[in-house]
This record gives structure tokens, sequence and C-alpha cells, in this order.
């Protein structure tokens, strides 16, 4: 596994948030690109299949934690490699939510790249060790106040809420609460009047319970349920092939899912090296029935071998072969004609049954954990200013909840906000938030989860 784990002392006392929502994205701007829709197991653009080709994107690592989207030095760099790849979309595991982020989201739109974005963030995240706690108006605020800071924006494809928050069959115990902040991201993208921005977990590659979180998230009420279901999948290590590396294992289990299923991060190193014959792989006939592409692991080198290029200051060099084997796969790769074989009428999953590797006490079936009392005046007034990377955290923070959701939580029932979020009219930058009227999707959005132990924080199957 590659987690790299830092023990942070989070010593914390709730602090007072303004309700009024900050400027952080402009809504002068046009979108050079139109918003992806969900329908049945699928990604849409229009009426066109939408397919994820992309990578995971955090120059620094875990070590580093910034916002390489804050940052246009950063993202103008990396925007013309990205292109060279033939990428159409890059997952950002950190982000300040405190700053604008206009000039690289514009960037990244002109250059035809969605953005999948993690909402955690290494001090505002759940505490797997005590979810009940660090699931509070603290951490909440945070998240929320991410949305607000990237919803405006077309090219923001979908939320992650949480990234292996579950990394071992005994970690199970957190679930409810992951389902629990889906709920209310959902809830919060609904009343302050965004568009369905999708919302979804991003799970570890433990076979014990994997599958079982898919069916966790896939089953209950309508307002509780992921909108789509992103594994982190190492199974295919050069040289292989659809069945050697078992993907043909892991179509057939997901073949009756209700939600689209992608690859958040793939690209096993060993034996080495790796030649990204898998990349042609996931976009065969095989696979599209069943899932809408993946995301490498990942764009820089980071000390633990996965990397594709190596950054010193403003300069960008390939390791070794690794960025023309990836580029060339890409470029001869082809989506399928059509609809890919997508399923637009499966069956929503019921709940795991308890058992040795799905304990999920004291909620069980679709119980959910209730939304802190502190955390409700944010759906009508706004999340405020976000705490940014440098806020005290959440996770001691207090007002945590362990009550039981009573019936129809987390239903929209009224629209405060106008969709704008933290919108100014002031803002001298060119931005690519959304003007658009855009078609709804079919559910809202859905999942959470940032987790920790300590904090356990880790970019490439890494935890929150």
């Amino acid at each position: 596994m590659k987690t790299i784990t830092s023990a942070l002392a989070i010593a914390l006392a709730a602090t007072t948030v303004s309700a009024q929502i900050e400027a952080r994205a402009t809504s002068t701007g046009s979108s050079t690109l139109p918003a992806i829709t969900q329908r049945g197991n699928a990604f849409w653009n229009g009426n066109t299949r939408f397919y994820i080709k992309g990578i995971d994107y955090q120059p620094g690592g875990s070590s580093k934690a910034e916002d390489p989207l804050a940052d246009p030095s950063i993202c103008n760099r990396d925007i013309p490699e990205f292109q060279k790849l033939g990428l159409n979309t890059i997952r950002v595991y950190t982000v300040d939510n405190s700053k604008n982020h206009d000039e690289c989201m514009s960037a990244l739109a002109k250059a035809g790249i969605y953005l999948v974005l993690d909402v955690n963030t290494p001090n505002y995240s759940l505490n797997r060790a005590d979810p009940g706690p660090s699931y509070n108006p603290t951490y909440l605020q945070s998240i929320f106040a991410t949305i607000d800071a990237f919803a405006p924006y077309s090219n923001t494809l979908l939320f992650f809420s949480g990234n292996e928050v579950i990394n071992a069959p005994n970690t199970t115990n957190t679930a409810p609460y992951v389902k629990a902040v889906t709920r209310d991201m959902k809830q919060y993208i609904g009343e302050r009047g965004y568009r369905s921005i999708p919302v979804g977990y991003s799970a570890a590659d433990v076979a014990e319970n994997q599958y079982l979180m898919a069916q966790y998230m896939d089953c209950g009420s309508t307002q509780e349920r992921s909108d789509f279901y992103a594994i982190n999948n190492y199974q295919w290590c050069d040289p292989s092939s659809f069945q050697a590396s078992g993907w043909n294992v892991v179509v057939q289990t997901y073949s009756n899912y209700s939600k689209p299923l992608f690859f958040s991060e793939y690209g096993c190193i060993k034996p080495g090296p790796r030649t990204f014959a898998e990349t042609k792989g996931l976009f065969q006939t095989d696979m599209t029935g069943v899932f809408s592409g993946g995301l490498i692991y990942e764009y820089s080198e980071e000390g633990n071998g996965y990397g594709v290029v190596n950054i010193n200051g403003n300069s960008v060099s390939p390791v070794g072969s690794q960025f023309s084997d990836l580029q060339q796969e890409l470029a001869s790769t082809t989506v399928p004609s059509g609809d890919g074989g997508y399923s637009a009428n499966n069956a929503q999953q019921d709940c795991p049954s308890q058992g040795k590797n799905w304990d999920t006490k004291p909620f069980t079936g679709s119980d959910l954990p209730a939304t802190p009392s502190g955390a409700n005046k944010y759906f009508q007034n706004g999340a405020g200013k976000g705490p940014g990377l440098s806020g005290g955290g959440s996770q001691n923070a207090g007002g945590g909840s362990d009550a039981t959701a009573a019936s129809g939580a987390g239903q929209v029932t009224a629209t405060y906000g106008s969709g704008s979020g933290g919108a100014s009219s002031t803002s001298t930058t060119s931005s690519a938030a959304s003007s658009l009227v855009v078609p709804q999707m079919n559910a809202l959005p859905v999942l959470v989860g940032g987790m920790v132990v300590a904090v356990s924080f880790a970019f490439g199957m890494a935890v929150f």
C-alpha cells in the first residue's frame, strides 16, 4: 500500500463561522465545457457517453499538502503535460477552500479537462478510530465550504466525500458516518441551489468489503444513496490480460450495479516496468458496460515509484518511459461507439447483512447518524469562509453526533441559495464558473467520509 501516515495533533475548539458566503469563485466568466450528468450506470456529455481518461494529481504528495489549483504557476506548468497525455480528467486529493481557483479552473476548462475532487483535508476529516465525535459541525462546515468553492465551475465533474476510509476488514464501523456525510453533502448541494454535482466514494482495494461497501452506498432512501462508486484497483500488473488480472471477475461482481462505476486509482508497478497496457483494456466493451474509465495513479513522482514525471521547480521531466508509454496507450485507445453497453435500469442494492466482514453497529441496515444539530444552519445560510489548509482542524472540535437520523432525513425541502456559491462580480480573473443552465441529474449527489487515525493522510491508496 502507498499510504504515508503523519500523526497530527489536532486540539480544536469549535469556531464561529460567518453565515456570509465568501467570494472564492466568480460567476462572470463563461465555461468552455458542458457539465457532465449521470444516467443509469454511466456518465454523459449531453447524449454522448462520457468516459474518464484521467490521472491523480497532487504535486508534493501528502508530505506537502498544498493546493495546486490555487497557484496558477503550478497548474499552468502541468496542464500542457496533461494535454500531451490526452487526458480529459484530473483528480486532486486536497484543496484550500479559502482560496480562489478561477484561473486554474478556467485553464483546465480551456484544455478540455474536468476535475474530480476530494473534499477532505488532513485537518478536516473523520477519525477512523472514533468517528462519532469527529462527525461534527466544524468538519461539515469545511466540506460545505469546499462545495461552495468548486460547485460554480461547470468542469467540476464530481466530489469524493472520502478515500479509503474503510481500509481493512475491521474498519466498517465507519461506513455509517461516511454515508451520513454523503447525505449531508447531497442536501447541501440541493438546498444551496447548485446543479446536481455527483458525490461518491473512493474505495480501497480490500477484497473483504469493497463490494459490501458498494452495496451499502446504493441501499436505502434516494437522498442517502451514492451517485457513483469508485474503486482503487491494482490487480492488472504488466504483463497481464483481462482474464489473468481478474478484471473479468470485477466486471461480473459489479454487473448489476445501478450507479456509474470507475477506477479512482489504477496502475500496478510490480514487477515493473509498467507499460499501462491495462488502459486499453479499461475501455474495451467487456468493461464499458459496467465501468466508465479511470484515473492513473499518479502524475508526479513522490518517492513511491508511481509518478510518471519528476518536478523540479518550474521544470517537468519524464520518469523513464512511463510518460511516453501512457501517452501512447491513451492515444491508441478508442472508446466503444454508441452507449458502450450501459444499463439504464439496474435495481438498487439491498443493505448488507451484519457479519464478519461487515459490522456497522450501532447503525445497522439503512440507519444512519443524525446530522449534528450545530450544522443545520449551513443549509439555509451557507457555510461561510472555508478554514483552508491552515485551520485548527475538526476532529476534536466538539458537537459530534451519534444519534440515529429520523426517517426522511436529508431530503431537500427548500432552496435557500442561488447556486452561485462564493460568487463575486468583482473578480478580474476569467472563470470556468458556469453561467449555463445544465440538465439536472436523475439523482442528487452522494458520499463522503474523510478519515484518519490520528490523521492518516495519503494520496494513493490513501486514507482520510
